[in-house]
C-alpha cells in the first residue's frame, strides 16, 4: 500500500503487508521453502533449488557472505533513509526465525514516499534485493534478528544512500499486537 498522509502535521503512514513472492517480485526474490523440492543425500534431505538470482559480478565483484544483527524497533518506525546497491544484488536470510519488516522502492531515481512499499516477513522468509532496488535497512520487530547476508564484495563502491525528506512511519497490518496505533 503506498504511503498516504493522515493530516498535514502527521507523518505519512505506510502499512506493511505480508511478504509474498508475487507482491515482492518487482523488487527481488522471496527466499523460502516453496515450490518443488529435489531429494538429496540419498533421500535424507531436500533441496529447494534456485530460490534467488545472485547478481554480483559487475565490475569485478565477487560473492561475500556476512552475518548481520539488528536490534528490534518500536512500531511505528520512522524511516530516515533509503539505500541501493547499483553493482549487485543483496540477500538476507534469517537464522533465528524472527519477524522483520522490509521497505523497498523501485530502482532508478531516489524514491518519493508514494513509491515506498513495506512487507512483513514471517521469520522463515529471506529476501534478495535485485540490483539497484532502493531499500531501508532491516527493521527487526519482536526481538533482535540475525541474518546471513549474501552480497557483492569488490573494489568499486556499491552503496548509494539518500535521506527521506518527508516523514514516513511504517505501521503493521490491523490487529497486529506489535503496532499500538
Amino acid at each position: 500500500m503506498p504511503a498516504q498522509s493522515l493530516d498535514e502535521t502527521a507523518p505519512l503512514r505506510l502499512t506493511a503487508m505480508p511478504l509474498s513472492p508475487e507482491a515482492f517480485a518487482p523488487y527481488g526474490d522471496v527466499i523460502a521453502s516453496h515450490g518443488p523440492a529435489t531429494p538429496i543425500n540419498q533421500g535424507k534431505g531436500w533441496r529447494y533449488p534456485d530460490l534467488a538470482r545472485v547478481d554480483i559480478t559487475a565490475d569485478g565483484g565477487r560473492p561475500a557472505i556476512s552475518r548481520v544483527a539488528c536490534v528490534p524497533e518500536a512500531i511505528p518506525v520512522r524511516l530516515r533513509l533509503m539505500e541501493r546497491h547499483p553493482l549487485g544484488s543483496q540477500a538476507f536470510i534469517p537464522v533465528d526465525g524472527q519477524r522483520y519488516v522490509v521497505v523497498v522502492a523501485p530502482g532508478g531515481e531516489p524514491p518519493g514516499p508514494e513509491a515506498l512499499q513495506a512487507f512483513v516477513a514471517n521469520g522463515d522468509q529471506g529476501i534478495n534485493y535485485h540490483r539497484g532496488v532502493w531499500h531501508h535497512p532491516m527493521i527487526a520487530l519482536d526481538n533482535a534478528c540475525e541474518f546471513l547476508e549474501v552480497h557483492r564484495a569488490g573494489p568499486e563502491r556499491n552503496c548509494d544512500e539518500v535521506e527521506i525528506g518527508t516523514r514516513v512511519a511504517v505501521h503493521l497490518p490491523e490487529n497486529d499486537p506489535a503496532d499500538p496505533l
